[in-house]
C-alpha cells in the first residue's frame, strides 16, 4: 500500500474531555503513533472540548495521565504548547467564526433561522413519506436580510453548508479503497450553532487544515461523516488530508465495545493493576499482526515494524480474558522478583491506600489476621454479592435493574468521589427516585463489597474508589439480569 508522503507527515488525536478516558483513544492513538514515528512525522494531541455543557479540565488532565502512563509522548499539545497554539478548541473560537464568515460570503453556507420545532415537524412529514429524515433546505434560497431579521427577533440562528444538490463526492481510504456517496444523501449539516460554538465537522476540519494535518486516522464509525468534511475542504478550497478509517473494538457479540459490557476507562486498567506495556501490547493486537507472528512486543517495536498493509479490518474483539492472559506472561516473563515485589506494593500494598483502609478497620479487628477475612473485598478484583438480595422490595427484578443502571450513570459523573459527594449523590438520588436509603443503600453495600457488614458504606467507597464501585455494580447488575428469580411479593394488606 503506498501512502503519500508529498508533506511532513503530521498526525493527531482530538478526545473530547466529556467523560473518562476511554480505551479507544489509546487504541487510535497507538496506530496513529506508530505511523507517524517511523516516518519522521508529528504526533499532536487536541483537545476537542466544545461541548461546553460536558467537557471538564478534570477529564482532560485525566487523559493525559492515562496517555502518559502508556507511555505516549505528543510533539504538540495543551500542556507544552507548539507552534499552532491553542490545542484547546475552546480557544479557537474566532478563528471558526472567521471561516464561517468567509463561506457565508461566498455562497457557501447560509444562516437559517429554522426553529426546532420547525425541524420537528419536517422530519416527522419526512419519515410519514418515507423519506431519509433531514433539514429541506428552507433558508437556503431564501432572502439572507429576511432571516437575519428573523435571527434578530429572537430565532435561533445557525450557519449551514450549502452542499451541492447534484453529483457524488468521492474520497480515498489508505485502508478500505475508494468510497463514494451521492450529494443527494448528504444534509446540509450545521456549522455554527446558535451559541456561536463550532459543530464538530467544522471546528476538525478547520484545526485540522491549520495544524497542518496530512493524515486522519480515527474509527470507522467516521466514514459516513467523512464526505462532509471533504466537501467542507472542497468550500474552504483547502487540499484535504489522506483519510484511513480503523475497525471499531467491539464486544464478544460483536456490538461496539462499550462501558456497560466492559469495563472501558483506561483509569480501570491502571488501578486495576494492568501493566502498561501489556495493555499497549494488547491493543496492538486488536487490528495489527507482525509478519513473524509474534504476541509479545513494545511499543518500540510497534512503532518499527508497523504497516498499513497489516491492518486487519475484521471487528477486533476486546477481550478480557486475552489482555489478563498477556498481562500475567509480561509479570511472569518480563518481571524480577523485586519488581514483582515493587508492583504489588504500588497495586495494592502501597502506605497510603493501607492507612485509608486502616482508617475504616482499626475498630472492628482484635488481631492481624482478622484484618485480612474482614478488608478482604479492598484487594480483591471483583466480588460475588447474594444475587437474591439485591432485589428492591415492592420492584420487579427489572424494575431494580433499570434503577441500579440509572444510579451507576449517576456514579459515572461523580469524579469527585469523596464520601460526602456520595452519600449527597445516594441519598438525591433515593429521593428522586422515590425509594428508600436504607432499602437502597444495602444492596449497594452487597455490590460494592460482597458483605452485609463493612465500615461505613460512602466513607468504604470513597477507599475502593470510583472505578472499583462502578465496575463491581455494573458486574452485579449483569448477574442480577441473567438469574432466575421470582419478583418480590406485595405486603399484605393489613386485616381489617
Amino acid at each position: 500500500m503506498t501512502v503519500p508522503n508529498h508533506r511532513p507527515i503530521r498526525v493527531r488525536i482530538a478526545p473530547s474531555p466529556t467523560g473518562d478516558p476511554h480505551v479507544g483513544t489509546a487504541y487510535i492513538s497507538l496506530f496513529n503513533y506508530a505511523f507517524a514515528k517511523q516516518r519522521g512525522g508529528k504526533f499532536l494531541l487536541r483537545i476537542e472540548d466544545t461541548d461546553q455543557t460536558r467537557s471538564t479540565r478534570q477529564s482532560e488532565e485525566a487523559i493525559l495521565q492515562s496517555l502518559r502512563w502508556l507511555g505516549f509522548q505528543w510533539d504538540e499539545g495543551p500542556d507544552i504548547g507548539g507552534p499552532h497554539a491553542p490545542y484547546r478548541q475552546s480557544e479557537r473560537l474566532h478563528l471558526y467564526r472567521e471561516q464561517v464568515e468567509a463561506l457565508v460570503a461566498a455562497r457557501k453556507a447560509y444562516w437559517c433561522s429554522c426553529t426546532e420545532e420547525r425541524l420537528s415537524q419536517v422530519r416527522k412529514e419526512q419519515m410519514a413519506r418515507k423519506q431519509n429524515p433531514g433539514y429541506d433546505r428552507r433558508c437556503r434560497d431564501r432572502d439572507p436580510a429576511e432571516v437575519q431579521a428573523e435571527i434578530k427577533a429572537g430565532a435561533p440562528g445557525v450557519v449551514r453548508l450549502a452542499v451541492p444538490r447534484e453529483g457524488t463526492t468521492v474520497f480515498n481510504d489508505l485502508l478500505r479503497g475508494e468510497i463514494k456517496i451521492e450529494n443527494s444523501e448528504i444534509d446540509d449539516q450545521v456549522l455554527l450553532k446558535s451559541d456561536g460554538f463550532p459543530t464538530y465537522h467544522l471546528a476538525n476540519i478547520v484545526d485540522d487544515h491549520l495544524m497542518g494535518i496530512t493524515h486522519v486516522m480515527r474509527g470507522e464509525e467516521w466514514i459516513t461523516s467523512t464526505p462532509k468534511h471533504v466537501l467542507l475542504y472542497q468550500a474552504f478550497g483547502w487540499e484535504a488530508p489522506q483519510f484511513a478509517h480503523l475497525p471499531l473494538l467491539r464486544n464478544a457479540d460483536k456490538s461496539k465495545v462499550s462501558k456497560r459490557k466492559n469495563p472501558v476507562s483506561l483509569s480501570y486498567f491502571r488501578e486495576a493493576g494492568y501493566l502498561p506495556h501489556a495493555l499497549i501490547n494488547f491493543l496492538g493486537m486488536m487490528a495489527f499482526t507482525f509478519e513473524d507472528g509474534r504476541e509479545i512486543f513494545s511499543l518500540e517495536d510497534f512503532v518499527q515494524h508497523f504497516k498499513m498493509e497489516r491492518i486487519s479490518l475484521g471487528g477486533p474483539v476486546f477481550d478480557l480474558a486475552k489482555l489478563q492472559w498477556l498481562n500475567g506472561r509480561y509479570l511472569r516473563e518480563k518481571t524480577s522478583d523485586a519488581e514483582w515485589v515493587k508492583y504489588l506494593k504500588d497495586q495494592l500494598f502501597s502506605d497510603s491506600y493501607l492507612t485509608r483502609i486502616v482508617q475504616q478497620v482499626r475498630e472492628r479487628v482484635e488481631k492481624s489476621e482478622d484484618f485480612i477475612g474482614y478488608a478482604d473485598f479492598f484487594f480483591k478484583g471483583s466480588v460475588s454479592p447474594p444475587v437474591a438480595e439485591l432485589l428492591l422490595k415492592g420492584k420487579t427484578k427489572k424494575e431494580a435493574v433499570e434503577l441500579y443502571e440509572e444510579f451507576v450513570e449517576k456514579v459515572d459523573t461523580c469524579f469527585d468521589f469523596s464520601p460526602p459527594k456520595i452519600e449527597a449523590l445516594m441519598r438525591a438520588f433515593c429521593e428522586e427516585k422515590g425509594v428508600s436509603a436504607k432499602e437502597f443503600f444495602a444492596p449497594v453495600r452487597l455490590m460494592v463489597t460482597g458483605k452485609k457488614a463493612t465500615p461505613p458504606l460512602f466513607e468504604t467507597m470513597a477507599v475502593l474508589g470510583r472505578e472499583r464501585v462502578r465496575t463491581r455494580i455494573r458486574a452485579a447488575i449483569s448477574e442480577l439480569k441473567a438469574a432466575k428469580l421470582p419478583d418480590p411479593q406485595p405486603a399484605a394488606e393489613p386485616k381489617k
